[in-house]
């Protein structure tokens, strides 16, 4: 017999709470997703979702209502006021509902003795709001770590505002069609017959827009390898990287292969595509992607910086260095980022992405080209990086990046993440001297 459905409250805090305690919420959410009825998955989604990118907004709250601090076995009441504040906040759930469905989902959680501890918490926040969120620090208002805050403050004087808002906002699903097999304006009119709102997008040349996002199973062409989901950031990486007919081309940090399957649509003629990354797990997913589209790599599960792992000795005509970064510029699809990250992670980074950079160099043959992306906001791991490498690289030609998106930088181009719009994204493009 199969077991009762969890309630989607109880669930969403269960998963909230693993997430705190140092999980990721992209392995949390199918584990918990699962355990929901089938009809709720979408509204716990949203929950878990909505929660992590309010989150110190959240807490700091929460921790004004409390009058002293809930045990550790009680993490899971914390995210039931927490999940509460956020509907009343955020949703349109009816602040009844909001309150009881927390309240009554103590239940879920064996917790009975903390209903009056929900409702009293969160009536309170009802009647107090105002005077309470004059209460939090900038960065809690701004929903962001205090240290995060501040260095977008510090990297963007001017954009700041704009960037804590983006990262805050639900971001859109955007799409790559497959010029291998139909057009963007023929794939828009397939999404118009049937009732799909879709726009193109601003920069990428076969980037999409959705104006609801919906299952990848509801795309037309989806499993015919017609069109991928892949946000317009990225997306700009095929046309930034020069790469001629029979070229040798070297995908570093692949996975999970949006940016692989791209170069080999955009480019049917290069001659060879090598796809390496650290993680092999992450690795069966760029094969996935490459069989559900028709496409071929060879794919390396191994360390950049171990050459003698994995290069063959064989120079590359062009490299793209996705590099391992904080992810700052796509919080708003991995929310819990705001948990986890720290700033000794930054400065961990800033370390790694110099030794992968000088280490690809190598292999890299006179006269070809490396471009170096991150999906990072923070110039530490961008701009400074690349400065840094081309100071001390005699053979480097930095070549200027001439677009009508982001903000050149003396080294690179930054794109910030937009509400309605692309994520946060840097990209560099260097050439080797002959």
């Amino acid at each position: 017999m199969p077991a009762k459905p969890l309630d989607c409250r109880a669930a969403a805090a269960r998963c909230l709470q693993a997430v705190t305690n140092g999980s990721s919420l992209s392995q949390q959410i199918p584990v918990f997703e699962r355990q929901v009825n089938e009809r709720d998955r979408a509204l716990f989604r949203q929950l878990c979702y909505g929660v992590l990118r309010a989150y110190p907004k959240l807490l700091g709250i929460a921790r004004l209502l409390l009058s002293k601090p809930l045990k550790a076995k009680d993490g899971d009441i914390l995210q039931l006021i927490l999940l509460g504040l956020y509907q009343l906040s955020d949703t349109r759930i009816p602040d009844h509902a909001a309150v009881s469905s927390c309240v009554n989902a103590t239940r879920a959680l064996k917790k009975v003795w903390a209903k009056g501890l929900l409702n009293g918490v969160l009536r309170r926040w009802q009647r107090e709001q105002s005077a309470l969120l004059e209460k939090l620090s900038a960065a809690e208002a701004q929903a962001h770590p205090d240290w995060l805050y501040q260095a977008l403050k510090n990297a963007w004087p001017d954009h700041h505002n704009a960037i804590v808002t983006a990262n805050n906002q639900h971001p859109p699903m955007c799409l790559r069609v497959n010029a291998l097999q139909t057009s963007r304006e023929d794939y828009l009119a397939r999404l118009s017959q049937q009732s799909i709102d879709a726009q193109a997008c601003d920069h990428a040349a076969l980037g999409l827009r959705l104006t609801q996002a919906l299952g990848v199973d509801k795309l037309p062409g989806f499993y015919e390898g017609q069109v991928s989901v892949q946000d317009e950031a990225p997306q700009l990486c095929a046309e930034l990287l020069p790469i001629n007919q029979g070229a040798r081309v070297l995908d570093a940090c692949a996975a999970p292969g949006g940016k692989t399957c791209q170069l080999l649509e955009r480019h049917p003629q290069l001659g060879e595509l090598i796809a390496v990354d650290i993680d092999g797990q992450r690795l069966k997913r760029v094969q996935d992607n490459l069989e559900r589209l028709e496409l071929a790599a060879e794919l390396i599960a191994a360390d950049l910086c171990a050459l003698d792992s994995w290069w063959d000795g064989q120079a590359f005509d062009a490299i793209l260095l996705d590099a391992p970064c904080s992810a700052t510029g796509v919080m708003r699809r991995n929310p819990d980022i705001k948990l986890h990250r720290q700033p000794a992670d930054i400065d961990q980074l800033a370390k790694l992405q110099p030794r992968i950079l000088n280490t690809l160099w190598q292999t890299l043959k006179p006269g070809g080209h490396l471009l170096y992306a991150t999906c990072s906001v923070l110039p530490q791991e961008n701009e400074q990086v690349v400065g840094h490498f081309c100071d001390q690289q005699a053979d480097v030609e930095h070549r200027l990046i001439e677009a009508d998106w982001g903000i050149a930088r003396p080294f690179g181009r930054q794109l910030l993440p937009q509400v309605d719009g692309h994520d946060g994204f840097y990209y560099a493009l260097l050439k080797k001297r002959c």
